[in-house]
């Protein structure tokens, strides 16, 4: 019997020939992985009991939720997680400084490899499916017992395959096919997701990171891409160790395999104030005025977003009344930003730029909003309160679409805009 990616993944890692949809399993992991957040005072979890890891290098710590720390409490944090690193011989550990968004610092350090297993305290961790890795967020005690013994169980859920053909057009992103498909066909619960087709070429990996972190606000357990040159390329000269790709068999089994024409997308929003079953096109929504406009976040904080941000605020001023927050996913990020001039562009054009952080996307700090008032932002939540006030709305759109907005002050069409 054939498999998919995830499946021949979790068979991997369980010493399992094969497994299929409903088999519970437990899996060796490759990487187990920490933010901030959990060493807060009256924190998620007592990471303190932890008296011995199962091993420190596979075990990762970064600082991103809240960096650099907002209150006492978190600064406390910051002492707490240091002397914890410390005690325990972690070796990467990515303090305030050397630090990014999480799923960020796990891709530009070569730690989210092709073929593995990766758990994290953090529920967009299927971000690194783009690297053909099978990733999943978990929660504190989990976590725990994953520090401790690294291993965890997993129930194989059935897979939905989204087959993509043809090529994006200018001002199209990653983030308009998720939303187009979370619009489409709403939430995907204890499946998993896996992406091919040939227009899969065509997908820039940013994009491709943009799509299987949000992923994770459709319920998915994983979401993978396939392995190719893109990825190989990337990893080259960062893999912190040999990999070994996954490709799925020409008889795997699959729920359900949909097929996305990548020529016919065009820019989407997600409403106030849930994503499955709630996204519209762009030109549904237009009009409706915004306070905030927020670029960054896990899902599209990259270089690439950056750039297409900057590229249609070039010569143009922020709408009176908006501001524009941009938080670059990593300093890695932020310093290729600077060099490549598109930092300065968005300087000009009035917006704020954030040291890269979690912060405003979980609604810790950095930019949070107030009764009555309306955020488009490229981040990964949009529930009632997400960011700020109970009483405001949260809507998501690609950073090309966030941009554009944030010239005229109402959602718009980026394709609207004269470069």
């Amino acid at each position: 019997m054939g498999m998919t990616m995830t499946e021949k993944i979790l068979a991997d890692h369980s010493g399992q020939r094969v497994v299929k949809a409903g088999d519970t399993v437990t899996c060796r992991v490759d990487r187990a992985v920490l933010h901030d957040m959990f060493f807060s005072v009256g924190g998620q979890a007592d990471l303190y009991v932890m008296k011995k890891l199962f091993n420190p290098e596979r075990c990762v710590v970064v600082m991103d939720h809240a960096v650099p720390a907002p209150t006492v409490y978190d600064a406390e944090a910051g002492v707490k997680i240091r002397k914890f690193v410390e005690r325990h011989g972690i070796k990467h550990f990515f303090d305030v400084g050397n630090h990014g968004v999480i799923h960020q610092i796990l891709a530009e350090k070569g730690l989210a490899l092709p073929g593995q297993l990766i758990t994290c305290g953090d529920s967009h961790t299927m971000a690194s499916g783009a690297f053909n890795c099978a990733s999943r967020g978990m929660g504190p005690v989990d976590m725990v017992y994953v520090f401790c013994m690294g291993e965890t169980w997993f129930q194989v859920g059935p897979t939905i395959l989204y087959n993509l053909t043809g090529k994006l057009s200018d001002m199209v992103t990653g983030k308009d096919i998720f939303l187009y498909i979370a619009g489409t066909y709403g939430e995907v619960t204890n499946k998993n997701v896996e992406f091919g087709g040939a227009g899969i070429e065509n997908l820039p990996l940013s994009e491709r990171q943009s799509i299987t972190t949000m992923c994770a606000e459709i319920n998915a357990d994983f979401a993978v891409f396939p392995f190719d040159r893109q990825v190989e390329d990337y990893l080259k000269n960062r893999a912190v160790e040999p990999f070994s790709p996954v490709k799925s068999d020409p008889d795997a089994e699959y729920e359900d395999i949909r097929t996305i024409d990548l020529d016919k997308m065009e820019p989407y929003v997600a409403l106030p104030h849930f994503i499955p079953g709630n996204c519209k096109p762009v030109n549904e929504v237009e009009g409706m005025n915004i306070n905030q406009a927020i670029i960054g976040s896990c899902s599209n904080g990259r270089l690439q977003d950056l750039k297409t941000a900057a590229r249609i605020v070039k010569g143009k001023k922020i709408a009176q009344g908006v501001r524009l927050i941009i938080t670059p996913a990593s300093q890695a990020v932020y310093r290729e930003a600077i060099q490549d001039g598109c930092i300065t562009t968005l300087l000009d054009a009035g917006a704020v730029i954030t040291n890269p952080t979690c912060g405003a996307c979980y609604g810790g700090h950095m930019g949070l909003i107030g009764t009555g008032e309306r955020c488009l932002a490229t981040t990964t939540r949009n529930f009632k309160g997400r960011m700020g006030s109970a009483d405001s709305e949260v809507m998501l759109a690609s950073p090309a679409t966030v941009a554009a907005s944030a010239l005229t002050g109402k959602i718009t069409d980026p394709r609207r805009i004269v470069l």
